[in-house]
C-alpha cells in the first residue's frame, strides 16, 4: 500500500519536537544535532549475496529454502495483536489470517490460496499507510511482505533489486556502502520501499533527480489471471516489453491496485555500461543544513501569511528542470498556536556550488519583509547518510501516540490570498492540538522535466506539496482532531469544494497521502472524483491496466482504481 513516515526528533537545544514531519522528508532529522548514524544491516557482500538470490528468483527458481517463511498467525495466536497493526492505531483489522511471506514462491501461493478460498487479500511491507487499506474489515487475508527485504545489484538486468519490505533507511545504507549511489526518496527511514515506490516515491534529492520512479527499471508483480490463477510477471520500461503497461501503472499508479510487487529494479534512464557505480545518482557526501525557528508568541498574521507567501514564491521562480537552485530543498512547517513554533529548514548537498550562498538567498528571500526575531537560528553540515537513516524519525509521536490524520494537495503556485487567510484562521483558532499543524514542502525542479504521460505521475507542474496534518494520542481525542483537520483543509479549499481540484493554483494530491474523505460526498463537494485528483488525465490508462492485469479486481481498497465500466 502507499506508505510514508516520520515523527519525533530533538532540536539542538535538547528539546522535543512531536509532529508528522515525516511526509517533508527533511523537516524531522534536519533539526537534529550531528551525529553516528543508525547501524547497518547489509554490507555491499552481502547485497550481493541477496542480488544473487534475486536473480534466481526472477529467473523462476525457487528460493524459499534459503529464505524466511511462510509463516501463518492466526487469532489465539499470541504473534497476532503483535503483528496486527501498521503504523497508524487508528486502524486495526481483524483477518482471519497474517501470511508472513518471504519470496515471490510464498507470495504467489499465498494469493492463490485467497483466491480459491473467495478472501479479500491486502498487501502490507512498511506499514505506514495512512488509511486503513490494509485493516479493511473485509479484509481475511493480510500479507506481510517485511521479511522480504533484500537489495543489491543484480547484473544480468544491470539495475538494483530491491524487495518492498526494504525500508528507506536500509536502501540508502545499503546503495550508499556498496556503490557510493542513492535514489531521490522520502527521508524517513522506516517506511518501506514497497507502498513509496508505487505511489512516485520523492524527498530532498527530487529537485536535482527527479521522482523515485524515474529511475525504475521494471518491477516483479504477482497477478491474478481472469480464472484466477495467480503468477509471477516481470514487467519493464523497454519499448518493446510487452508487459510495459504493469510498468507504467507502477510509476506513481499506487499500491494495492494491481497486484503484490515483489521486486523493484532501479536505474536511471539513458545511463550505459555495466559499472553499477554509474546507474543510479551519486549519493551526496555531505549535507548542509540551515533551520529557523520562531515562537508563535510574536506571529502576527501579517508575519505568517508574509512566509508562506514568500516561501511560495520564491518556489514559483525557482523550480525550473536545471535551475541553479535546484539542489535546494525547503520545508515550511508551521503547528497550530497551540504547538508553539513556526520553523523554516532548507536542505542542500554541501558540495554544490554556491551551496551556502544558495541557502542564505533562500532564506532571505522566504523572511522578506517579515518582522519576526528567530527563536533559533543555526546552520551545520553532517554526513548525508546520517541526515537520511538518523534513528527515530521513523515514527509518528512516540509509541503510545500513533494516531493521525494526515490530508494533502499539490500547487502549481502560491496559495491564494483567500487560501492564506483561512490558514492563519484555523492555525489560530481554539480547537487545534499542540500536535496538528501543516507543512508547505518544495517541489518541481527536475520533476518537472518529465512529460506528465510518461508515468503515471500526471502532477508534473507543480512547485509545491501541501500536508495538513493532526497526530494524538488516545481514541478519545479522535472526533475532535478529525474535524480540526478536516476543517482547516475543507476552509482552504472552499472555493473548489473543499478539495484542491485542479487549476491554476491547485492541481490535486498525492496518492502516497491516501485521504479517503476525497471519496466522501459529505467532504468533497466539487463534483470532481477522488480519482482525478489522484490522476488526472492518466486515470482512463489506468483502467485499461487494472482490467488487463487484475479483471478480477482481487486488489482493492477504498481509493483503489476501478475497472472501466462495461460498454
Amino acid at each position: 500500500m502507499a506508505e510514508v513516515s516520520d515523527g519525533r526528533t530533538n532540536t539542538p537545544d535538547g528539546g522535543a519536537v512531536s509532529r508528522r514531519g515525516l511526509l517533508a522528508g527533511a523537516g524531522a532529522a534536519a533539526i537534529t544535532a550531528a551525529g553516528t548514524a543508525a547501524a547497518g544491516t547489509w554490507g555491499a557482500n552481502a547485497a550481493l549475496a541477496q542480488s544473487d538470490a534475486a536473480e534466481s528468483v526472477a529467473a523462476g527458481a525457487d528460493a524459499d529454502t534459503a529464505i524466511f517463511g511462510p509463516v501463518t498467525v492466526r487469532p489465539g495466536d499470541f504473534r497476532y495483536d503483535n503483528l496486527l497493526r501498521g503504523n497508524n492505531f487508528r486502524f486495526v483489522g481483524r483477518p482471519e489470517e497474517i501470511r508472513v511471506v518471504g519470496s515471490t514462491d510464498q507470495v504467489v501461493r499465498a494469493v492463490s490460496e485467497a483466491v480459491r478460498s473467495g478472501r479479500r487479500v491486502a498487501v502490507r511491507s512498511g506499514g505506514h499507510c495512512f488509511e486503513n487499506f490494509t485493516a479493511d474489515p473485509a479484509v481475511r487475508m493480510l500479507l506481510d511482505l517485511s521479511p522480504m527485504d533484500a537489495v543489491g545489484y543484480d547484473a544480468g538486468r544491470r539495475a538494483f533489486a530491491v524487495q518492498p519490505g526494504a525500508t528507506l533507511g536500509h536502501v540508502y545504507r545499503t546503495l550508499l556502502k556498496g556503490w557510493g549511489v542513492t535514489i531521490p526518496g522520502g527521508g524517513c527511514p522506516e517506511v518501506g520501499a514497497g507502498g513509496h515506490f508505487a505511489g512516485g516515491g520523492y524527498g530532498p534529492l527530487s529537485r536535482r533527480y527527479g521522482s523515485v520512479v524515474d529511475h525504475l527499471y521494471g518491477v516483479e508483480v504477482v497477478v491474478v489471471d481472469r480464472d484466477g490463477t495467480a503468477r509471477a510477471v516481470v514487467a519493464t520500461c523497454e519499448p518493446d516489453d510487452p508487459h510495459r503497461d504493469l510498468w507504467w501503472a507502477h510509476t506513481g499508479g499506487g499500491g494495492g491496485n494491481f497486484g503484490v510487487v515483489t521486486r523493484y529494479w532501479l536505474r536511471s534512464p539513458g545511463v550505459a555500461g555495466t559499472d553499477p557505480s554509474q546507474l543510479l545518482p551519486a549519493a551526496p557526501q555531505r549535507m548542509l543544513q540551515h533551520v529557523v525557528i520562531w515562537s508563535w508568541e510574536h506571529m502576527t498574521e501579517q508575519a505568517l501569511t508574509g512566509l508562506l507567501r514568500n516561501f511560495g514564491t520564491w518556489h514559483e521562480r525557482n523550480s525550473a528542470p536545471g535551475s541553479p537552485y535546484a539542489g535546494l530543498y525547503g520545508i515550511l512547517q508551521l503547528s497550530h498556536r497551540a504547538g508553539g513554533t513556526v520553523m523554516l529548514v532548507a536542505q542542500i548537498d554541501a558540495d554544490l556550488p554556491d551551496a551556502d550562498s544558495m541557502v542564505t538567498g533562500f532564506a532571505s528571500a522566504v523572511t522578506a519583509d517579515v518582522d519576526l526575531k528567530p527563536a533559533l537560528d543555526i546552520r551545520r553540515t553532517l554526513p548525508w547518510l546520517h541526515r537520511m537513516t538518523w534513528p527515530g524519525t521513523g515514527e509518528p509521536g512516540d509509541v503510545l501516540t500513533r494516531r493521525y490524520k494526515i490530508k494533502a494537495g499539490y500547487l502549481r503556485r502560491s496559495f491564494t490570498e483567500t487560501q492564506l487567510a483561512a490558514i492563519h484562521r484555523n492555525l489560530t483558532n481554539a480547537t487545534g492540538g499542540p500536535n496538528a499543524g501543516m507543512l508547505l514542502i518544495g517541489y518541481g525542479g527536475q520533476v518537472r522535466a518529465v512529460a506528465p504521460g510518461a508515468t503515471a505521475i500526471a502532477q508534473r507542474e507543480v512547485v509545491m506539496k501541501a500536508v495538513y496534518q493532526t497526530i494524538w494520542e488516545d481514541e478519545k481525542e479522535d472526533k475532535a482532531n478529525l474535524a480540526w483537520v478536516r476543517g482547516l483543509y475543507h476552509d482552504v479549499y472552499t472555493d473548489t469544494g473543499g478539495v484542491p481540484v485542479p487549476g491554476e493554483v491547485n492541481d490535486g494530491s498525492y496518492i502516497n497521502y491516501p485521504d479517503a474523505d476525497l471519496a466522501d460526498p459529505v467532504w468533497n463537494t466539487s463534483g470532481v472524483p477522488a480519482h482525478t485528483l489522484y490522476y488526472k488525465d492518466n486515470y482512463p490508462r489506468l483502467q485499461r491496466v487494472k482490467a488487463r492485469w487484475d479483471p478480477r479486481n482481487v486488489f482493492r481498497h477504498a481509493l483503489s482504481i476501478e475497472p472501466p465500466q462495461a460498454g
